[in-house]
């Protein structure tokens, strides 16, 4: 009976943790913020005349965990769900589409470069996380 137990509980936060997953992926909302993010953290990365603005972008990170603890998802939830391979394979696949339609690559550092300077410019929500050099 005592192993029944712990694999019941095991069982139920594994259900628990995979509807957490469905539910965040669907949260709209949430997932254009992390994109974002995404695209924002790659310009950083990928150039060396832009700065990211280090505590706007954690507030921003922070605003969307709390969009999502307001939801009824649990810290472990959201931190499973932004860790998790295939959602952060799936979240490179949109970043990158979204280079490609602002006629930017991620594996091109110019046009990065040229696409931050131009958010920041706009003084898009991308632009916003970012600084120029």
């Amino acid at each position: 009976m005592r192993m029944i137990v712990p694999l019941v509980v095991a069982a139920l936060l594994a259900s628990t943790a995979a509807q957490a997953q469905a539910g965040l992926k669907n949260e709209d909302d949430i997932n254009a913020g992390l994109l974002i993010v995404a695209v924002a953290e790659k310009i950083n990365r990928a150039c060396d005349t832009i700065g990211v603005r280090v505590f706007t972008a954690r507030g921003y990170v922070n605003d969307l965990k709390d969009i999502a603890r307001e939801r009824g998802y649990s810290e472990p939830e959201i931190r499973s769900y932004l860790n998790n391979k295939k959602n952060k394979a799936e979240m490179r696949e949109r970043r990158n589409a979204y280079y490609k339609s602002r006629g930017a690559s991620n594996l091109d550092h110019a046009s990065l470069c040229k696409l931050g300077h131009g958010e920041i410019k706009k003084n898009s929500q991308i632009g916003v996380l970012l600084k120029a050099k």
